[in-house]
């Protein structure tokens, strides 16, 4: 198969470019008005429609909640039972993930002024969050631990996982990573009921703070529904990759670091730049030999047909300009000196640099937190992590002192503003002279 060729000297390279990325939303008016009924009815009936909902959409036989609920001796049952060579795997990611999450804390702060007046800030972690995880065949340990030891740095109190076993279907990794991590309850429930339950709370199934953590056009549909009711993390769209190479790297590293985001689903994308001409058509040659032999060769086929490019570019800053337009999830630098490069990166969720540095590193095990910002929201978001459940208070105590003086510019100001009470609240305040 031949993957789109772009090249930032054609005339119309803007506006294929723009073509290339754009995305459609997440839903559309059918999908909405199936999960705004199922929000209505968990909203409404609590229990009852959760179950008949898992009854419907995951084939469960569960007559009552206890059934749909998996009790602390089965995880650690789950994580006992690994073979050895597995539990080692998510013990050594799930330290590197708690080590690196560690340094992200924030801590209270506080100072005082000459006349005595306390300014700060009070940082508190949430009382309880929600992780939404993927089941059934497209079980993912690894977004467990990602989503669940972050709230654990952080202090969060309780921590919900929600997880679909359509038939009846566990996989045995991710409750083992839900002991590992500290989820405190799991539930067997998913889709957009899952999100109600933990939106509003059911007889069962308490009420969080924040949901958060990946999944299908329904549950991406339903976190947008009751945001504000709880606190979501984003909106994900598709999975991406952009590789920017100087021609250096060995062509089918760099055809299976397209494939790994590829493989994900068929609206994955994957994007090369490179200034190499001749490194392109390595790459192209490296890709139809390579894809034969992949598993998942119709997802990674079409994804490169539908959503990837190769782009030929002037130059290095022509090529860094790029990246920040398009402000990937996911970069790899797979240059000679790829920190040279970061000072005019401005945009992209998560930097992988240098020539080993393979991005499905940072999908299980390099540390830093795998869920990001996509569809170029890089531009404004960050990656999940422990500031994102942490809530800050601000502090302000005055002194005697410093209510007099500060009375006096608050009454000017609210008195500009016609607010009269919030004057005379101040002015109360003001020492005589």
């Amino acid at each position: 198969m031949q993957v789109r060729q772009l090249s930032t000297q054609d005339a119309d390279f803007s506006s294929r470019l723009d073509a290339l990325l754009a995305w459609e939303s997440v839903s559309d008016p059918q999908v909405q008005a199936r999960v705004e009924d199922i929000l209505t009815q968990v909203r409404t009936r609590g229990d009852e429609a959760l179950i008949a909902f898992t009854q419907q959409f995951d084939r469960s036989q569960a007559r009552q909640m206890s059934e749909l609920e998996i009790s602390q001796a089965r995880l650690q049952q789950a994580l006992q039972g690994l073979p050895d060579a597995q539990r080692q795997a998510l013990e050594t990611a799930a330290e590197r993930i708690y080590r690196y999450h560690q340094r992200q804390r924030q801590e209270s702060w506080s100072y005082q002024e000459e006349d005595g007046t306390l300014l700060g800030q009070q940082v508190t972690p949430m009382d309880r969050v929600g992780i939404y995880v993927p089941g059934g065949k497209a079980a993912y340990p690894s977004s467990v631990l990602m989503n669940a030891i972050p709230a654990k740095v952080a202090g969060v109190a309780e921590i919900i996982m929600v997880v679909p076993a359509p038939g009846g279907e566990l996989n045995e990794l991710v409750l083992a990573a839900a002991a590992l991590a500290g989820v405190d309850r799991v539930f067997t429930v998913g889709g957009a009921q899952a999100v109600a339950a933990l939106a509003y709370g059911t007889e069962t199934v308490p009420k969080v703070d924040k949901i958060v953590g990946p999944g299908n056009i329904y549950v991406a549909t339903a976190k947008r529904a009751v945001f504000g009711v709880v606190g979501i993390d984003m909106i994900a769209g598709p999975s991406e990759i952009l590789v920017y190479c100087d021609g250096q790297t060995d062509p089918d590293w760099i055809a299976m670091d397209l494939f790994s985001q590829a493989e994900h689903d068929e609206q994955a994308q994957s994007i090369l730049i490179s200034p190499d001409a001749a490194f392109l058509q390595k790459v192209q040659e490296s890709v139809a030999k390579l894809l034969p032999t992949m598993e998942r060769q119709t997802i990674i086929d079409t994804s490169l047909r539908d959503r990837a490019a190769f782009i030929l570019v002037r130059n290095e800053t022509e090529g860094c300009e790029l990246i920040n337009r398009i402000a990937p999830e996911h970069l790899e630098l797979s240059v000679a000196d790829p920190q040279a490069l970061l000072p005019q990166i401005r945009h992209a969720g998560a930097i992988f640099m240098g020539r080993y540095t393979a991005e499905a590193l940072g999908d299980y095990c390099a540390g830093p937190n795998h869920v990001l910002p996509t569809s170029g929201t890089a531009r404004f978001s960050s990656p999940l992590g422990v500031y994102d459940f942490q809530k800050r208070s601000s502090l302000i105590m005055f002194s005697a002192a410093g209510a007099s003086e500060m009375g006096k510019v608050a009454s000017v100001l609210a008195r500009g503003e016609q607010l009269t009470a919030h004057a005379r609240s101040a002015e109360y305040r003001i020492l005589p002279d």
